[in-house]
């Protein structure tokens, strides 16, 4: 599952995640019929705990690397997909009769030579005096300055760091490092996470761009400065580059971005009210300045240059034909991402350095493998077509549910539903006290999030199937799109409800091992595994043998539609 972020210009503040907890039920309407067919219940018993295993220990393997985006690792995982499905008869459905929907992810990078920044008729040279961060456009750029503090508008907190200068067509000067000034890192979160962004918060590159302003200068902490591993990783991050979906445009467009070391900030605020130390000085703890203007006459003029590299990744597609000659055109919609989040790279020698991801989302992937072959070898096929989507890049930015349902392979009107499975495979053991494990839910339980959010009959549907088979706990504690910890922004999910596509997110929680190396095959719990995944497999029939498509009748708030963390 994609970690919570907030964009803070070129770097980003992360949200932590904060103790949760409930469940309710409510009596369903709906009566199933799949559900009740000993047949359909015999091929949902081909799921077992131990398939599931055989195939986890692959995918979660140390082998495949993390499963990074774009990896070696993550190439090879959608190669084994790719080869089960091809055993089991699963019609390809990616592009050009394979199973793999391309997506080209292109990397810009900072070229040194030709990068350059001239305050007062003296060149500042990259890398000693300044950095410049992708993808902030490259070309040139000159105009006077202002110091607007952090940047950020709050406004329960009276928070507005243009309220007393004018940044239009100016280049502002943001300080970077910890929680907007004068709120606790808990305070920060609560806004950040409860409020509405661009009306009750506007993080600093948005609210430049909306203030008008044409560019950004970021001043580092001077005890980031003063640590050489700490700027040798900000060089890294420069350098190196990140990767982003060609086709697809940013979330958040980024403005021309410089990052001013210790020689270029003292240039810049030489002769002004408040010289660079003092500033650089002030956060991220201390008195924060205020906002001031800089001299009219002084302006910067810095070019970044960049050069560009391609790679291709993939979603993995396939298709299992339904039965029915019209309903076998409509398609229920099955999805997990597959990726992870690659090796640390600072590890101790000899010590653990892949993230293996077995939980995250380990167990989505092979969940859906286990249900492609247990429907591909099914007695009988439901009415409605099943299409399976392995996406890529979700820890990056939910980027291959973004490129699926932007660039579908299958008519998107025809999706009638889709379930998302994001992390079921834990469970909070009897006697566990650590305040990570807080929110696991227990061994017969699972979070259920969205069923009821835009389509009531998904959600009798829903519980009428688990009423009817295996009974497990639904618990809805997340199943509002205000849920402090926004977990229905936090998976490919969102990208199909955001196509007026009902869905449907099974979820088990997070836990001391999220998105930590400790994230790994021996701490599953395969028995609930095994319970979870049957019941999604009874669920996909009993949509699939619907006479009409699931309707929607709730519609999402306008914050869901567009929101992308």
């Amino acid at each position: 599952m994609k970690r919570a972020r907030v964009a803070i210009v070129t770097l980003s503040l992360l949200v932590a995640l904060a103790p949760l907890a409930g469940a309710q039920a409510t009596k369903a309407t709906f009566t199933p019929s799949a559900v009740k067919q000993p047949l359909v219940r015999k091929s949902a018993e081909t799921i077992t705990a131990a398939e599931l295993k055989d195939y986890l220990s692959f995918v979660a393997s140390d082998e495949m690397e993390g499963r990074n985006t774009p990896s070696r690792g993550l190439d090879t995982t959608a190669k084994f997909i790719a080869t089960m499905l091809s055993r089991w008869g699963v019609r390809p459905a990616g592009d050009e009769g394979s199973y793999f929907q391309k997506i080209v992810l292109k990397m810009d990078k900072v070229l040194p030579s030709g990068t350059e920044a001239e305050l007062g008729g003296k060149k500042f040279a990259y890398g000693k005096d300044f950095l410049c961060f992708p993808p902030a456009p490259a070309g040139s750029l000159s105009g006077p300055m202002v110091f607007a503090g952090d940047g950020w508008f709050i406004k329960a907190k009276n928070v507005d760091a243009y309220g007393g200068i004018d940044p239009k067509g100016k280049i502002v000067i943001i300080t970077q490092g910890g929680p907007p000034a004068g709120l606790s890192q808990e305070e920060a979160m609560k806004i950040l996470r409860g409020g509405k962004r661009g009306e009750d918060w506007i993080d600093p590159n948005a609210y430049a761009q909306k203030k008008g302003a044409i560019g950004i200068i970021v001043l580092p902490p001077l005890l980031t400065q003063a640590n050489p591993d700490a700027m040798e990783r900000l060089r890294k991050t420069a350098e190196e580059g990140t990767w982003q979906p060609e086709k697809l445009s940013p979330a958040q467009p980024q403005l021309p971005t410089l990052v001013a070391l210790v020689p270029l900030a003292q240039a810049i605020f030489m002769k002004e009210k408040t010289d660079a130390r003092a500033i650089m000085m002030s956060f991220p703890s201390g008195t924060p300045v205020k906002p001031f203007e800089l001299s009219a006459d002084k302006k910067i003029t810095f070019t970044v240059k960049t050069t560009s590299e391609t790679r291709a990744s993939q979603n993995v597609v396939g298709v299992i034909e339904g039965s029915d000659p019209v309903l076998k055109s409509e398609y229920v919609a099955l999805g997990a991402h597959y990726d992870h989040t690659g090796t640390a790279t600072n590890a101790p020698p000899g010590t653990d350095t892949v993230f293996n991801g077995a939980d995250d989302d380990g167990t989505g992937t092979v969940a859906l493998l286990a249900i492609a072959e247990s429907l591909s070898k099914a007695p009988r096929r439901p009415r409605r077509s099943a299409i399976f989507v392995w996406h890529m890049g979700e820890e990056h930015g939910l980027w291959g549910s973004r490129y699926f349902t932007t660039f579908p392979t299958v008519p998107i009107d025809k999706i009638v539903a889709q379930l998302n499975i994001d992390m079921i495979g834990r469970s909070k053991a009897e006697g566990d006290t650590n305040p990570r494990d807080k929110d696991l839910s227990g061994p017969n339980e699972v979070y259920v999030i969205g069923s009821k959010m835009m389509s009531t009959e998904l959600g009798e549907l829903s519980e009428a199937v688990n009423n009817q088979y295996l009974k497990l706990s639904f618990n809805y504690k997340y199943d509002d799109p205000k849920d402090p910890e926004r977990f229905f922004y936090r998976s490919d999910h969102i990208e199909y409800a955001r196509k007026n596509i009902p869905i449907i997110f099974y979820f088990t929680g997070v836990h001391a091992d999220y998105h930590q190396l400790s994230d790994e095959v021996s701490r599953i719990d395969f028995p609930k595994f095994e319970k979870v995944t049957r019941t999604i497999y009874m669920t996909l029939w009993e949509i699939a043998e619907l006479r009409t498509r699931p309707k929607v009748d709730r519609e999402l708030p306008p914050e869901a539609k567009e929101e992308r963390f």
